[in-house]
This record gives structure tokens, sequence and C-alpha cells, in this order.
């Protein structure tokens, strides 16, 4: 059932196309039948002082019939009707001049340029259209045309079709449809895809190239060649050049040379035929071709050499036939889909080429339109498929580079996830020993050795048997209780807070400092918080000023202990100091285990330390950055 559907469908839309094309064709056949077409025309041409009469057909090619010389022309085309019209009629001329006036039985209908003026404005670019007044017809009418042709310009005069007003303006309409807008079309293209090709050659670098960073050639060739040719094929709508002709010949002849040799080397880079062993020698013959585009058809215009720019034609065309061949048999020895479309779009234009060539320069005809203009737009299509071809190759590649890259990153995650587990798990063991081998080293150095300094005072009393006083014994016992209790607090500690940890020092150690009858004098500041001290140092720092506080009570035979904290008013160094009013001793000389403890953790924290005692004062200062 639904095959069916599906055929039936089919058929009634193509029908329905036919009709249309049909209802699109049937008119503009009637009205072709209803123009009248002039062809016979007797022509007065002069060229310099000689004046030549003849009988002759249409269309009249002036380049051909006068071999690049400039000149002026009358064509008398005569026409009867039979009857009257009392409707407005037209005239329909394809092409006419470069500059024309054209008269119906001796009254002016219409007139473009200077006919006197060599090299003035061109009006054989696009069709013309004439407007016929009604009471200016009789059934035997002449039409004359009078024209001035400059040479190597195109000029002369082709068939004329006059007519009731709506056919003759309807077939104008058609022919400026392909040679007006078609052109401004083409040309609109052309420029976008050159400016577009031109982008892509500016921001595609290849940063990764053994030379370094590299643009495509590719896009700038065909960049270069697309805005070539929207010069060549914008002449068309240039009927006031701003340059005089024939200086002015020079511009389109070397534009259209330059898209010819810019598209033979954009066919190059596509068949990556870089490292070939004519690549050389064939771009500096395209250069020369592209320098002689700019003199050669300067000389047959200003010189009168039409050999000149026949043979820059010829130079052209078999150096574009040459290489066409050999890059299409190229293109169906390889699988590369890139090199067989633009070869393609290259034998395509070869063929129009060809045609054109055979119109305008070869055949004595007067074509009033250039196929090759609209066969040109392959290339930029072609242009388009290669570049998006690339971009989904590059997308293609860019997702599986993005896929492996996740794929990866998906390792390395589990990868950096272990070994963060693994180094976590060893952190937190050398943390363990880190604590332990501490809490070994405080029991040792401090708890240790006042429990060992204490069983050797026991031992000496037993040895001795004598009933001596135990107050040693028990200051060493509890100064060992009291390094005990310090070591426990000073778990809790706040990293950098000094203020916090002399005053945990004040609550453990002021009982016992009484009990010796020690007064102690608190003068402390609200310190800030020392960046630099983590909890390592500040367990150092706390040993220091224990051990201070601790000689005091066991050595120094003192009444008062001072403790001091402030911070420096230049250097804004925080300062602690144990002040005693004890007998004091030799700094310099006096070499104790405490002492020497107490400068090698004071070289651990980064920390200065500076004893000076004699008797009555002995200070103790710290300096913390």
């Amino acid at each position: 059932m639904l095959p069916g559907c599906v055929r039936m469908c089919g058929t009634r839309s193509a029908g329905w196309l036919l009709l249309l094309l049909l209802a699109w064709a049937l008119p503009a056949t009637w009205a072709r039948a209803e123009l009248l077409t002039l062809r016979q025309a007797h022509a007065v041409v002069q060229l310099g002082d000689q004046v030549q009469e003849s009988d002759l057909q249409l269309p009249y090619n002036w380049d051909i019939q006068n071999r690049a010389q400039h000149g002026n022309a009358r064509f008398d085309l005569p026409f009867e009707l039979a009857q009257t019209p009392t409707d407005i009629w037209g005239a329909f001329i394809p092409s006419v001049g470069n500059a024309y006036d054209v008269w119906l039985n001796g009254t002016l209908l219409q007139s473009q340029g200077d006919l006197l003026q060599e090299g003035g404005a061109d009006y054989a670019k696009v069709p013309r259209f004439v407007v016929i007044p009604p009471q200016l017809l009789r059934q035997s009418n002449l039409l004359q045309v009078h024209i001035r042709a400059d040479a190597a310009r195109r000029g002369g005069l082709s068939e004329v079709k006059v007519g009731p007003q709506e056919q003759a303006y309807g077939a104008y309409k058609r022919s400026y449809m392909w040679r007006g807008n078609g052109s401004f079309l083409v040309a609109a293209l052309s420029g976008v895809v050159g400016l577009l090709a031109l982008v892509l050659w500016a921001t595609q670098i290849d940063r990764f190239h053994g030379d370094g960073p590299r643009r495509d050639a590719l896009y700038l060739f065909a960049a270069l060649a697309e805005l070539c040719w929207t010069l060549a094929v914008g002449d068309a709508l240039i009927e006031t050049p701003p340059l005089p002709w024939p200086w002015w010949s020079a511009v389109p002849a070397a534009a259209a040379a330059a898209w010819a040799c810019n598209m033979q080397l954009f066919c190059i880079e596509v068949a990556e035929w870089h490292d070939r062993a004519f690549v050389g020698w064939f771009r500096r013959w395209l250069l020369l071709l592209m320098a002689l585009s700019t003199v050669l058809p300067l000389a047959a215009a200003a010189w009168e050499l039409p050999l000149a720019l026949a043979a820059w034609h010829g130079a052209l065309a078999i150096t574009f036939l040459g290489f066409g061949a050999v890059f299409v048999w190229s293109a169906l020895h390889t699988r590369r889909r890139s090199h067989r479309l633009v070869a393609l779009a290259l034998l395509l234009n070869l063929l129009v080429g060809i045609v054109d060539l055979c119109n305008f320069r070869i055949f004595p005809t007067f074509p009033d339109n250039s196929l090759l203009r609209f066969s040109s737009l392959l290339f930029g299509l072609s242009l388009a498929a290669i570049v998006i071809a690339r971009f989904r190759t590059a997308n293609h590649a860019a997702n599986g580079m993005l896929t492996t890259l996740s794929q990866r990153i998906t390792e390395r995650e589990a990868d950096l996830r272990a070994s963060y587990n693994l180094l976590e798990r060893q952190a937190r063991e050398q943390e363990r020993m880190s604590e332990r081998s501490r809490i070994l080293r405080d029991m040792h150095d401090g708890v240790g050795s006042h429990i060992s300094l204490a069983i050797r005072q026991l031992q000496t009393d037993v040895q001795s048997r004598s009933e001596a006083d135990h107050s040693e014994v028990l200051h060493t016992l509890g100064d060992a209780l009291d390094q005990l209790k310090l070591t426990i607090d000073a778990i809790h500690l706040p990293p950098g807070d000094i203020t916090a940890l002399l005053a945990n020092l004040r609550y453990r150690l002021e009982p016992r400092l009484v009990a010796s009858g020690i007064a102690l004098v608190w003068d402390v500041d609200l310190l800030p918080v020392v960046g630099g001290l983590d909890a390592a140092a500040m367990r150092q720092l706390q040993f220091m000023l224990f051990e201070s506080l601790s000689n005091v009570v066991q050595h120094a035979r003192a009444s008062q202990v001072r403790m001091e904290a402030h911070v420096g008013t230049d250097d804004q160094r925080v300062c602690v100091r144990v002040v005693d009013d004890g007998s004091g001793f030799d700094a310099a000389q006096l070499q104790r285990k405490g002492l020497s403890a107490m400068r090698e953790r004071a070289m651990a924290i980064g920390a200065q330390l500076h004893i000076s005692s004699q008797p009555g004062r002995t200070v103790v200062e710290i300096q913390l950055a």
C-alpha cells in the first residue's frame, strides 16, 4: 500500500512540475514568436579616414571584423509592418556599443555615451531596451543604430528584436537577469567566498608543524582566485571605469589571469603536489603569465596589436588546458575525494571556457553572455565541500581525542586517587611516628631525665646510708610530673598562639614556684598569632620556657622570677623573657645539657636565643619572627 501511495504522489508531483514548466515556457515562446528579429543591415563603417559600406547579417563583432581597431559605424535595419500599431512597442538589443545612438524613422530614441570620444564609457556590457512610441511607427520603417567601438573592447551590434513593449521588455528582463543580475550575484558570492577563505587562511594555523607555525596555502590561493574573479566579473557592471580606456583594459584582464593562475595553484594544494619536480618552474610560469596579463591586453588595445592579445589568450588557454588534463588524469587514479571533486569542477570549467573562447575570440559571432562566469561557482562550491570535509575530519579527530583524553583522565584520576590514599596512609603513619618520636624525645629530655636524676639521687643516699633531705628528689619528681602534664597540654595548643602557651605554663608551674618560695611576676601582653609556629614549633617553645623556669626552681635560689612577653616596636618581633634574681652563673663557660638542648630547639624553630647571667639577674630571652 505504501509503495503505491509513494508512486502516486511522485507521479502527481511530476505532473504539476511539468505543468508549471509549460506555463512558464509557453508565454516566453509566444513572446518570442511575436517579436521581429532584425538581422539584415546595411553598414557604413569608418576606420580613421577609410569608410566601408556593405550589406551584412547581424551580429557584427567589431574585434573580429576590424582586428583591434577603433572607429564608428552606422547600421540601417529596415523592417515592414502589416499595419501600424497603436500600442507602445520596444526594441531589445542584447549587445550594442561601446557607445550608441538609436534612431527610428529619423527620430532619436535613445543615446548612451559620446560617439566621438574614443575610450569613453562602455555601454555594451549589458542588454539595452529602447521604448518606441506608436506614433513613430509606419508600415515601412528604418531603424538606425550608430555605434562607437573601441579596440579590444568587445564592441559591435547584435541582432535587434522589436515588438510590443510587453514581449520586448520581457525578453530584455530575461537577458538582463543573466548578464546584469547574474554578474552581480556571481561577483558577490565570489567575494564572500574569497573573504571567508582569506579568514580561514589567517586563522587556521598549524602550530605543530616541523618548520614552525604554518598557514594552509590552499585557503590563500582560493581567496586570491575568488577575489580576483569578483573584480573580473564585476567589470560587467562598471559602465564608466575609474581609469580611461585602454588603461582599464589591463585590470579585468589581469584579474581573470590571476583567477586562472591562482586556481591552478589551488589545485596543486588540493592534490598535495608540493614535492613534485615540475611545481617550482610551473609556479614561475604562472607568475610570468600574470605579469604579461597587464602588458599584452594593454598593448592590443593601445597600439592595435591583435596578435599580442591572441598570444596571451593562447598561452593562458594552453597552460590551463594542459594543467587541467594532468590534474583530471591524476584524479582518476586517486581515492582522495577532494581531488576528484575539484577535478570535476576544473573539467567543467575547461569545457565552458573552450566554448566561450570560440564564441568570443574565434567564431564571427557576437554572444551576449559568458558562461564561464557561472561555471566558476563550482570552484567555490568545491572549496566549501573541502572546508566542510576538513572540519568534519577535525571534529571526528577532536571527538576521538576527547574520548581518549577522557579515558586517560579517568585512569589518571584513579591512579591519583590510589596514590593519594597511599600518601595519606603514609602521611598518617608518618604523623603517628613523628608524634611518637616527639613524645619519646620529650619524655627522654624532660620526664625521663628528671626521673633518672631522682633515681641517682636516691641511689647516692642509699649508698651513703644517710638520712639526707629529700627535697631535691621531690623537686626532680615534681619537674617530671609537670613536664608530663605540659607534654599532654601541648597536644591541644593552637598553632602560633604564644599567649595561650604562656597561660598554660603559668597554670601548671605557678603553684610549684610559690611552693618553692619564688614569686611569679606576670608581664605578658596580648600577643598576635605568629604564623610560622606550627604545632611542633609550639612544643619546642614550650620546652624551652619550661627548662628556663625549671632551672630557676632547682638551681637559681631566686626569690622572684619575672615572665615578660611583648611585641617589638621596630621590627614587630615577639620577644619572650624569663628573668630571675637568683645567684646567676657564667653563661659563657657553663655547658649544661639543658642549655644545649634549648639552643638546638631555638635553631629548629628559627628563633634567636640570648642568655645573660650575673648575680642577682639572669635573663633568658627568646625572639620570634
